[in-house]
């Protein structure tokens, strides 16, 4: 973090930088509480953010509770991702209308131009997630016109963790908790809540529309004492992860023993629910769906989020590939871990740990993935 394109801004004075993003035409989606849970949405101003609110997270286990002070970002991460406003859960693709001479009518379903963004309130982690989803749709030979044209419009306001969950990794997979300029952004906020001034928040931009920003809003010029409070505040989180994850050698490990017992073991557990490919911010895959209204004039196509753990995935004449839930666990953990990096240059895991907090049986990939390497013979066990 640089001095000369960092700023400071009171906490009284935050709802400016909300109201500089609405008057650049920008729907802002950020963090707020619902359903005892903080998920992303469209919030108007900084009443909306979850202020004094945390999250308490372990495998299997997720609650919110009341902080002794009012940060704004003072959580983790919560069931939904960025993913959901870039790679929608439906898109529809067509339809087909017959009228009444019994032409056929055909229409895009995706047609128009999705609303201008500000995403505020991304995380290290979430970045390195959208990079991953940029490579998958638009890096790997074929761009994907659903996901360029919601992408192409976003304004990013990332924030450096000032507390790390209990299932969080991001340590171990070189993700965070401090937002880096390998993942572009437009702004990056530390949040400080203690100090000779207070609460307040240092400010540095990434682009040249982030200084745009910056340069409007109330405040000062960062200093180095200012700097270094941010700094400290990020070495502290990253020095109290939740988990940890030994990626080294990782997808040999886990490619060296795709018939270990431990697969039977986890299977045992595993309900094949997909919770952890949904709230994944990666995990991409698809099904696509044809519905008919009752007349049969009525028609559409429809693409929807899908999950290697469903036993249609891999449907084809004669059923399914996959039939046991032994062989889906696999698939996912090895994809996630071991062969996203020969398919798109680097781990589909971002280090979140939101597969381990919404997972309803508990399941833990750093312990499947330290348990499949102690087998191996390379080290001991982790400690969940």
């Amino acid at each position: 973090m640089s001095e000369n394109n960092s700023i400071v801004l009171a906490r009284s004075d935050f709802g400016a930088l909300i109201a500089a993003l609405q008057a650049r035409g920008y729907t802002v989606i950020g963090p707020r509480v619902r359903d005892q849970a903080i998920v992303y949405e469209e919030i108007h101003s900084d009443a909306d953010l979850p202020a004094g609110w945390t999250d308490e997270q372990e495998a299997g286990h997720y609650r919110l509770r009341r902080r002794e002070d009012a940060a704004l970002f003072g959580y983790v991460v919560g069931p939904r991702s960025w993913k959901e406003f870039l790679h929608p859960p439906k898109v529809k693709l067509l339809s087909a209308t017959r009228d009444t001479t019994g032409a056929m009518r055909f229409e895009s379903g995706d047609a128009g131009e999705p609303p201008k963004r500000a995403f505020l309130g991304v995380r290290s982690c979430e970045l390195h997630a959208i990079a991953i989803q940029d490579r998958v749709f638009l890096g790997n030979g074929v761009t994907d016109s659903h996901y360029e044209k919601r992408r192409r419009n976003i304004f990013t306001v990332a924030v450096n963790c000032g507390t790390a969950g209990g299932t969080c990794f991001c340590v171990s997979m070189t993700t965070g908790p401090k937002v880096e300029a390998r993942t572009p952004y437009d702004l990056a906020l530390t949040e400080i809540l203690d100090g000779p001034e207070g609460h307040r928040f240092v400010l540095t931009s990434g682009s040249k529309a982030g200084a745009e920003i910056l340069a409007e809003l109330p405040s000062r010029p960062a200093n180095s004492g200012d700097l270094d409070e941010a700094e400290a505040i990020v070495n502290r989180t990253a020095a109290n992860m939740g988990r940890k994850l030994d990626t080294e050698r990782l997808p040999e490990v886990l490619l060296e023993n795709l018939e270990h017992p431990r697969w039977d073991a986890v299977a045992e557990r595993c309900l094949t629910c997909a919770n952890c490919t949904l709230v994944c911010p990666t995990c991409f895959c698809t099904t696509v769906e044809d519905t008919t209204d009752i007349t049969g004039d009525h028609a559409e196509r429809w693409r929807r989020w899908d999950s290697c753990f469903t036993m249609d995935f891999t449907w084809m004449q004669g059923g399914g590939a996959r039939q046991s839930g032994r062989s889906r666990y696999r698939q996912w953990l090895t994809h996630k871990l071991a062969t996203w990096h020969e398919q798109f240059g680097s781990s589909g895991c971002v280090g979140c740990g939101r597969c381990l907090t919404w997972c309803p049986v508990g399941i833990d990939l750093t312990e499947e993935a330290a348990a499949l390497r102690h087998s191996a013979g390379e080290t001991e066990p982790a400690t969940p």
